[in-house]
């Protein structure tokens, strides 16, 4: 009973990550109750997106230039280069403000049952991006789970015989939690990384 238009709408929100079909709805009624002009900017800013933003031929991070931001700017170290899975994963980072060096993006984990190997991650550039550089300290900065542990491991083969100093992030407990709340796994690793003070 719904106007073709508006099912084609909902449709097409509802195949975003994380919206259901009620959401979609709720979005497609927000949309036609805006103004049109709210309609015709969002149009024209998703049509920018797909045709400006692409990938930093450096970094691999988003950009709407050759080189990122981040690859742009003089004042980032360059001695050091936190590797991620994705660019949310850099951007996570980012919100610290504890980070100045230089990043690398994978765009994705090995993952043998999905079909992703290093050929589809962006390893190779890093490799080639390491023999023209002045990086000490790679830091592998790829998710606790199975797949990150196992592209992190790969990677590590790979750059400790280049001489580079090569670290994971901490895991552990996070700042706030119970240990009577934790779970083994992240027990087991908060003791196994712990440090002096």
């Amino acid at each position: 009973m719904t106007p073709d238009p508006l099912n084609r709408l909902v449709a097409q929100l509802a195949k975003l990550p994380g919206i259901g079909e009620k959401t979609a709805q709720r979005l497609a009624f927000h949309i036609l109750r805006a103004p049109g002009e709210y309609a015709v900017d969002l149009s024209l800013a998703i049509r920018e997106v797909k045709e400006k933003v692409h990938l930093c031929v450096r970094c691999f991070c988003l950009t709407d230039s050759e080189l990122c931001g981040f690859c742009r700017d003089s004042r980032r170290d360059e001695r050091s280069l936190c590797v991620v899975e994705t660019y949310s994963d850099l951007m996570a980072l980012e919100r610290t403000r504890e980070f100045k060096g230089r990043y690398h993006v994978l765009h994705g984990v090995l993952s043998p049952l999905e079909g992703v190997g290093p050929e589809q991650l962006r390893i190779k550039e890093l490799l080639e991006r390491l023999n023209d550089s002045r990086v000490e300290e790679i830091i592998l900065a790829t998710n606790p789970d199975i797949e990150g542990e196992a592209t992190a491991l790969y990677l590590t083969r790979l750059l400790k015989p280049i001489g580079l100093r090569v670290t994971r992030l901490a895991q552990g407990l996070p700042m706030g939690g119970d240990l009577e709340f934790a779970d083994q796994a992240t027990l087991a690793k908060a003791l196994s990384a712990r440090r002096d003070l």
